[in-house]
């Protein structure tokens, strides 16, 4: 009976040690994966904020060790990406277009390259001025024989619930002023009979006398004949971002980036900036963002919108048409 007394007590013993044993080890996997997807998970951006305010030293610091090395910590707490801004997944399609999706410490984007610049249009709202809502970016592109497009020109939009019907100063199409009055004196971004971009502060009248066939209303502008001429001391925060720019040889970059989301919380001014300096632009100026920021290529939008409305209703857009 001792015996028997004895195994079961052993048995028992080790019963019980290998469910401590299995709790501990779910323990520490569960707390393991916690910390992972806290740190560098699936949130991208949150997780990149949560590294950049990490002390130098302590528990949390620690912690995030398992994750990063003290050299890529020092890198997100300093401003860049663990993988640098330039990461991308390029994709030519065929079509005069080029895409690369871009990623970096507070962000997700997406560049697209249009390398004929005579396929880059500016898209008017029919009803514009009116009652009459303006259209979707794809509704835009279908109507104008185009292939890709991003939003364009800001519009009245009192609690996000803008309809696209009235644009903000001028709308400039095909060489006739449709939208404002030949004295309004804004911040233009427009294309001329060139197929050139072109940005700046000006009046209705003097987009027109310099040969501007299509423009819109919205700034900043960031860069012009390779000079950066934003005010470095202007910081407005993350946000999903509409831009567009030029290199010498005439390609356009038209480039959206998300915002308001996890995965990513947007970008600033100076994120932009250094973007469209690292594809070579001459010339960029900001166009409508937030809610507002989408792409479309080919039937398929590229970018995560972040409009609880779903596609907005816009007033104009750069569309870029089928090539012949």
């Amino acid at each position: 009976m001792t015996n028997k007394r004895r195994k079961r007590g052993i048995s028992g013993l080790f019963v019980l040690l290998l469910s401590m044993l299995i709790i501990l080890s779910t323990t520490i996997l569960t707390g393991y994966l916690f910390f992972k997807e806290k740190y560098k998970g699936s949130a991208v951006a949150y997780s990149t904020n949560l590294i950049k305010s990490l002390p130098s030293s302590g528990m949390e610091r620690t912690i995030a060790k398992l994750f990063y090395t003290d050299e890529e910590i020092n890198r997100i707490q300093n401003g860049t990406s663990i993988v640098e801004d330039t990461q991308q997944i390029t994709q030519d399609n065929g079509d005069g277009i080029e895409i690369h999706r871009l990623k970096g410490t507070s962000y997700q984007a997406v560049m697209m390259l249009v390398k004929n610049p005579e396929d880059l249009m500016v898209a008017v709202n029919p009803n514009l001025d009116s009652s009459g809502a303006g259209l979707s970016l794809d509704e835009y592109i279908e109507l104008n024989n185009g292939i890709a497009g991003i939003n364009a020109g800001g519009f009245e939009d009192a609690g996000g619930n803008g309809n696209g019907g009235q644009a903000w100063g001028i709308v400039i199409s095909d060489g006739k002023l449709v939208s404002g009055n030949l004295n309004d004196f804004t911040s233009v971004i427009g294309i001329n009979y060139n197929n050139e971009l072109v940005v700046g502060d000006m009046s209705a009248k003097q987009a027109l006398e310099w040969n501007v066939r299509d423009a819109v209303t919205f700034g900043p502008i960031f860069i012009n004949q390779f000079k950066v001429v934003f005010e470095n001391g202007r910081h407005p925060g993350l946000n999903p971002r509409t831009v567009i720019g030029q290199r010498e040889d005439g390609t356009f970059l038209l480039l959206v980036i998300d915002g308001r989301q996890p995965v990513s919380f947007g970008a600033t001014y100076q994120d932009i900036i250094k973007i469209m300096q690292d594809f070579g632009a001459m010339t960029a100026a900001n166009l409508d963002g937030g809610n507002s920021t989408v792409m479309v290529h080919d039937g398929k939008t590229l970018n995560s919108t972040v409009s609880i409305y779903g596609a907005r209703n816009l007033p104009t857009a750069f569309v870029v048409k089928k090539g012949e």
